[in-house]
């Protein structure tokens, strides 16, 4: 479940003050997609975005055949129109990060929360039974 990281190499502050964006991929090259935390605690899987500038609705999270999916998109447009002139602006933005689960999780118990820029996704482990592996076998 964890994802493979890259450390970026050094540059000097200027060379590159204006060319980074605000995510960063797993390759240390500007993209789009967010960096996420991932911790297994005793009782469950955390993952933590960042992806500050968002609102709650911006975000899906879908589980498909064991994999949580984490995705948004959102479109921006400002259109301004004065004597003279028309101004009209877009913007958009979108990323996907997909994570396969783990068979000892409650899928049904994945809860999510955003707050001050950091999306948080709780993956409770469910509780393993312990069944017993001895078993006597008969002959026939």
């Amino acid at each position: 479940m964890l994802p493979t990281f890259y450390k970026r190499s050094y540059s000097p502050f200027l060379s590159n003050l204006f060319d980074d964006s605000l995510f960063f991929d797993s390759t240390g090259k500007s993209g789009t997609l967010p960096a996420v935390n991932i911790k297994e605690c005793e009782k469950n899987f955390a993952l933590e975005l960042a992806v500050p500038g968002m609102k709650k609705s911006d975000f899906k999270i879908e589980v498909n055949d064991d994999v949580l999916t984490i995705s948004s998109e959102v479109k921006n447009e400002v259109e301004e129109e004065k004597e003279g002139y028309k101004r009209k602006e877009f913007s958009y933005t979108s990323f996907c990060r997909s994570f396969y689960l783990p068979e000892n999780v409650k899928v049904e118990d994945i809860k999510a929360s955003y707050k001050d820029g950091i999306l948080n996704v709780e993956i409770p482990k469910a509780k393993e039974d312990k069944v017993s592996r001895n078993r006597k076998i008969s002959i026939s």
